[in-house]
């Protein structure tokens, strides 16, 4: 199922593309009902830069990962790819336990507009349980939504804490 998600963001294209290109970003990142991510890998590919986390799930509310994982470990693998210097990037995500029946990806644009800059995402979910699956997949889309919002704020204050520091050339 497809959805879309916009935040106006209050820094700089190359700001924003620097933190979603750094694991301690998602490090510092607090998500309700996970435990912090595990920094799989981060590296440079041309010119993409390269994250790759493991969310463990900490809280109750997860009914549908619940009902797809059994008794598995609730977890989820998740990669972003950002090129800084386009101002765009890519996010795939699948869950640990069975990556066929639930997974993700999406694509990443940042756009500057009079001293801020857009950040949209368009991406899909698969839920591919036979009956149910459309219905898991909205409540997901609200999840993931969800997080985008927070993830939206803790960029902006991240900005808001850099303004002291060194300053990204705006783009």
């Amino acid at each position: 199922m497809r959805f879309h998600a916009e935040q106006r963001l209050r820094g700089s294209k190359r700001a924003i593309a620097s933190l979603l290109a750094d694991p301690g970003f998602y490090v510092a990142l607090q998500l309700p009902d996970v435990r912090q991510p595990e920094v799989l890998e981060s590296y440079q590919d041309g010119s993409w830069s390269v994250v790759r986390l493991r969310y463990a799930v900490d809280g109750g509310h997860y009914p549908i990962l619940r009902l797809l994982a059994s008794s598995a470990p609730l977890a989820w693998l998740q990669e972003v790819r950002v090129d800084p210097s386009a101002g765009s990037g890519q996010l795939r995500y699948e869950a640990e336990f069975d990556p066929v029946r639930l997974h993700g990806a999406g694509e990443f644009t940042l756009t500057s507009a009079q001293g801020s800059t857009i950040f949209r995402f368009e991406g899909d979910v698969t839920v591919a349980v036979p009956g149910i699956g459309r219905l898991m997949e909205r409540q997901m889309i609200r999840e993931l939504i969800h997080r985008l919002d927070i993830e939206a704020e803790a960029l902006d204050a991240q900005l808001r804490r850099n303004v002291a520091g060194p300053r990204l050339q705006d783009d």
